[in-house]
């Protein structure tokens, strides 16, 4: 599985863009793709189109709930990378993938590099 983040997304979502044929090739080869529900909650608070938020829905038919065991790794990955101020939410997105010891397709690496010695793997540009 790779788990996508909202950059990645609404990137892929634009036709024709780096982002859409990576996107077309991971479908293509039979990649299971998902997205943790905070990311999911990220893209719908726009602004996003109904029409876009269809498409997403079937490029990326998982939605990861985030449970229990994420927020504890979310607060771990907080407080370990400087509990810097407005990055709660790509600690959570970092727990999800990392609880699936999944890959994270992002077009913001800066945001998530910090968590690479815990083990989360970047699929970046």
């Amino acid at each position: 599985m790779i788990v996508l983040d909202t950059s990645f997304l609404i990137r892929a979502l634009a036709r024709g863009s780096a982002q859409d044929a990576r996107l077309r090739e991971w479908l293509r080869s039979g990649e299971e793709l998902g997205m943790s529900a905070i990311a999911w909650a990220e893209l719908l608070c726009g602004p996003i189109t109904p029409d876009q938020v269809d498409l997403a829905a079937r490029v990326v038919p998982r939605r990861v709930a985030f449970g229990e065991e994420d927020a504890a790794s979310a607060a771990r990955l907080f407080n370990d990378s400087g509990r810097r101020r407005g990055s709660l939410t790509d600690c959570m997105i970092a727990a999800t993938a990392l609880r699936l010891d999944a890959p994270l397709a992002t077009e913001n690496p800066a945001a998530f590099r910090r968590f690479e010695p815990a083990g989360l793997r970047l699929l970046a540009p």
